[in-house]
């Protein structure tokens, strides 16, 4: 009966620490969550987006059109099961595109400044790659693109550090630039709602709408 007691206390004292590391270890992102909500249809778009991207960036070599597919996944569903990917791919082609690589020439990359339209410098797709790396490296340190992320940012400068609040806020402006560019890429349409005026994106083929609540929500990601 003497031995058994302290058995039994260790075997307690066992099982907290198991479930305390289990604990800890719950808590290192893989990807997102996936416990998260998600649109179906949102979810399925982006699917077919990155199924899209996937065939540009390894196949075709097409690295414009990889790009903006996954800034239109990234942009417009934060949440996406395979965000990891699209970073991965957003950033990749980023780098390529800086080094004069692939099929589709760099310039046929544009963003629209006002009634400006321009494309990016070298040194600016590297500046992207490194954002988007930076953020796969940070945000998932279990994803199986972690390390071809990790080996490409040493010739960046290495991983950019997390950002702070204001660094989250201009991001979130970025990110609405982003899918303002989209907007006018992919044909869709801007309106205003009278009933609270507020500004939304449709897009006809998935019939979703990108609100202001929606653009809210991106920044605070």
């Amino acid at each position: 009966m003497k031995k058994t007691l302290p058995l039994a206390v260790v075997f307690v004292i066992s099982l907290f620490f198991g479930a305390a590391v289990a604990r800890a270890q719950g808590n290192v992102k893989s990807g997102p969550d996936p416990t998260t909500i998600r649109d179906p249809e949102l979810e399925k778009d982006s699917l077919h987006n990155l199924e899209v991207a996937r065939q540009y960036f390894k196949l075709r070599k097409a690295y414009v059109a990889a790009l903006q597919r996954c800034e239109e996944i990234i942009a417009g569903n934060p949440n996406f099961s395979k965000i990891d990917e699209a970073l991965f791919i957003a950033g990749e082609s980023n780098l390529y595109l800086s080094q004069g690589k692939g099929k589709q020439k760099s310039s046929l990359y544009v963003r629209h400044e006002g009634a400006e339209k321009r494309t990016l410098t070298p040194d600016e797709f590297r500046q992207e790659a490194r954002t988007y790396l930076s953020q796969l490296f940070n945000d998932y340190p279990n994803s199986t693109f972690r390390k071809q992320a990790e080996e490409d940012l040493q010739s960046l400068g290495g991983p950019k550090p997390k950002p702070d609040g204001s660094k989250q806020e201009a991001g979130g402006r970025r990110q609405e630039a982003v899918v303002r560019k989209l907007v006018r890429v992919r044909g869709q349409t801007i309106s205003n709602r009278s009933s609270n005026s507020q500004s939304e994106i449709r897009n006809p083929k998935s019939n979703y709408v990108l609100s202001r609540s929606w653009l809210g929500s991106v920044r605070s990601s």
